[in-house]
């Protein structure tokens, strides 16, 4: 049976920080160059990885570039794998008054230019059912929102799943096609 596995990027300071990180294009921490260098090393005792694409974001490409040199397989890059752009949340508190509200009002954007959850279920959903008629297990370097949107995909998710739907960095999760 062919295999998705999933991880979220190494830390970053939005993320030491609890600040709201999307479509902010910020590096890895020290932390989070170790936690991909510790990820890349877990990766390859699955043995089967066989195609490595990542979000363009830096902090993703520096994660993805840790696996790529453990398992000697280029990194691809697909912009539909980029973290949600979470408008003027950008880099405020994620106990920012309205933020939690904002994430469950799937159909509406975020404020300033921000994605709405369709929109990010749109493009996710479409790279997965692109793999699905690939012959290959691939690992999808990306990020937290992301993330959840393709635990979505495998699992039924309540509201209440989908808001506390939480992916540590460098955390991988595998996942089955049919």
């Amino acid at each position: 049976m062919k295999k998705l596995y999933v991880t979220r990027h190494g830390l970053t300071a939005y993320n030491a920080e609890e600040r709201v990180c999307g479509a902010t294009n910020i590096p890895l921490t020290e932390t989070g160059l170790q936690q991909a260098q510790k990820m890349a090393q877990n990766a390859s005792q699955f043995g089967d990885i066989e195609r490595i694409i990542a979000s363009p974001m830096i902090r993703a490409q520096q994660t993805a570039q840790a696996v790529s040199e453990v398992l000697h397989l280029p990194v691809e890059t697909d912009d539909r794998l980029r973290e949600w752009d979470y408008g003027s949340f950008e880099g405020k508190s994620r106990l920012t008054s309205g933020f939690q509200e904002a994430k469950a009002e799937f159909g509406v954007k975020m404020p300033d230019g921000g994605e709405s959850v369709f929109q990010l279920v749109y493009r996710s959903y479409s790279l997965i059912e692109e793999l699905k008629i690939t012959d290959k297990n691939t690992l999808l370097v990306c990020h937290g929102g992301v993330a959840r949107v393709i635990d979505s995909y495998f699992h039924d998710m309540t509201i209440d799943r989908f808001m506390h739907f939480f992916m540590g960095n460098c955390e991988i999760k595998v996942y089955e096609f049919e």
